[in-house]
């Protein structure tokens, strides 16, 4: 499936690591955390399985490489067909079910997307992957994120990385839409024209400094439940 975005023939920094270097990186490495990840997968797909009625993966139509689109791999984390009731997570959202509150805020839903990087469809670092509905709409100078492999973690993955706390309760799409859409796709730009070996360096520690702060975060709050609890 094809979209009508013309093809990109602005500038992009670094196009040979983009394009050899940076695939040869994310191959390796995915190949090496392949059998560790799927240690960590194989419990994981039967929580999932367990938890609540539904296949174990997601699997969702998204903007891709070079403007072709591709289906993106995740845990289930929500109840089936909840994307037909729309395509943002509001903060508690009663579709998100019990596995994918906890996969989610570490992240651990993304795991799968490391068939993705494998496929050369995905990196570890790089724009993250779009709702069909918003890349068809990007202006001509935001044409150049679908020219750049898309990730796991970008800036914009870092900046909201509480994405739903942000958005509330209310209106999450609008929301999304109005207030987080536009900064998210100008960091996507700004990634796409200054892709370097240093910046994706930095994203990729900066992303796991974030995850293992949401995990201390988790912990302190189920620390602080038990105590209310035993009071």
């Amino acid at each position: 499936m094809q979209s009508d975005l013309p093809r990109w023939d602005g500038p992009l920094s670094h196009p040979f690591y983009s394009h050899v270097i940076k695939r040869m990186l994310d191959f390796l490495l995915a190949l090496i955390l392949l059998i560790p990840g799927l240690l960590v997968m194989a419990p994981l797909a039967v929580w999932v399985k367990l938890d609540s009625p539904g296949p174990v993966f997601y699997r969702a139509p998204r903007g891709g490489y070079h403007n072709r689109t591709f289906r993106i791999m995740k845990f289930r984390s929500m109840v089936v067909d909840a994307d037909k009731s729309g395509g943002t997570t509001a903060l508690n959202d009663s579709r998100v079910t019990r596995a994918g509150k906890v996969m989610r805020r570490l992240k651990l839903d993304e795991l799968p997307q490391l068939f993705n990087i494998l496929k050369g469809e995905m990196s570890f670092v790089g724009p993250r992957p779009e709702l069909l509905l918003y890349t068809t709409q990007y202006t001509k100078e935001q044409e150049c994120i679908l020219w750049v492999r898309p990730g796991i973690t970008d800036r914009s993955s870092i900046v909201y990385i509480a994405q739903d706390e942000l958005l509330g309760t209310e209106n999450p799409v609008e929301n999304y839409e109005k207030y987080i859409l536009p900064e998210k796709n100008r960091l996507r730009v700004e990634y796409a024209l200054h892709q370097s070996f240093p910046l994706d360096c930095r994203l990729f520690f900066e992303t796991i400094g974030g995850v293992f702060g949401k995990a201390k975060k988790m912990q302190e709050e189920h620390h602080q439940h038990h105590k209310e609890e035993s009071k």
